[in-house]
């Protein structure tokens, strides 16, 4: 988890519980506390002390929430359990003591050989007409890719971070998904999926380069050294059988030319 700006960014893995954390301590007789989702900031949770409720609202925006909100009746916080990508997005906590947004991006590890070609999958089965999508890498979150359907424009910006990613971009202009060809230890590292108009994380993803040369695991890499030093005893013993061989050669040849 970080705070990037005046947002708390939490990355998770698809199927994962993640508890958002209100900052309260405790909470007061008079407390009135909301939970909200979104860019229309849908309510899906709140807490009226006055009233003794405490409600979740998990049939909100078609049923998405249904069966996976739970709220600590002492702290506010707020768990979403078995997350998918549809909860992904911008959540809003508040009442007159705190003001917190958080970013929830669902988090892919991967693992790619240099020189292959990965997909960075943006789960959307089609970008809606005002969709504005953003892919940034690094920590310096550096624009290498974006998509504004609402002026039909697909741009990829391969020239950026001195040229890393030159003829290697490529947009699927149905889905928004990213492929990177021919990859290199260059572009080891992490790729966020932006909401552009809202800066929502919706996706990060850790790509992790491998080169020919540190491609082995563990137990691969110990495999290869026993049987390295197998290959390199049996070379010894076949060296040391060919010289006893041509030294007992020698020596019948001698014995042969002394008895004439």
């Amino acid at each position: 988890m970080c705070v990037f700006g005046d947002t708390v960014e939490i990355s998770v893995m698809e199927g994962d519980s993640v508890t958002l954390n209100s900052s309260l301590t405790g909470i007061k007789d008079d407390d009135q506390i909301q939970w909200r989702f979104g860019y229309k900031y849908t309510l899906i949770a709140e807490i009226n002390v006055t009233a003794d409720r405490f409600t979740v609202y998990d049939d909100v925006l078609d049923g998405r929430f249904r069966d996976r909100l739970k709220l600590d009746n002492q702290t506010g916080y707020l768990t979403i359990t078995d997350i998918t990508t549809e909860h992904a997005g911008e959540y809003k906590v508040f009442n007159k003591h705190v003001n917190i947004y958080f970013a929830l991006a669902l988090y892919v590890e991967i693992s790619v050989m240099e020189g292959d070609s990965v997909t960075l999958n943006s789960s959307l089965t089609e970008i809606k007409d005002d969709d504005q999508i953003q892919w940034r890498f690094g920590t310096e979150r550096t624009l290498i890719a974006e998509i504004n359907k609402l002026f039909n424009r697909f741009t990829v910006y391969d020239d950026v971070l001195d040229g890393r990613f030159r003829d290697r971009l490529k947009l699927d202009n149905q889905t928004g998904s990213l492929t990177i060809t021919n990859i290199t230890t260059e572009h080891d590292g992490d790729y966020k999926l932006q909401i552009a108009s809202r800066i929502i994380s919706l996706k990060s993803f850790r790509v992790s380069v491998s080169d020919s040369v540190h491609c082995c695991g563990p137990t691969e890499a110990v495999i290869r050294l026993v049987l390295s030093a197998l290959v390199g005893v049996a070379t010894v013993i076949i060296l040391v059988y060919d010289i006893r061989s041509r030294r007992a050669e020698r020596d019948r040849a001698h014995i042969h030319t002394s008895e004439i």
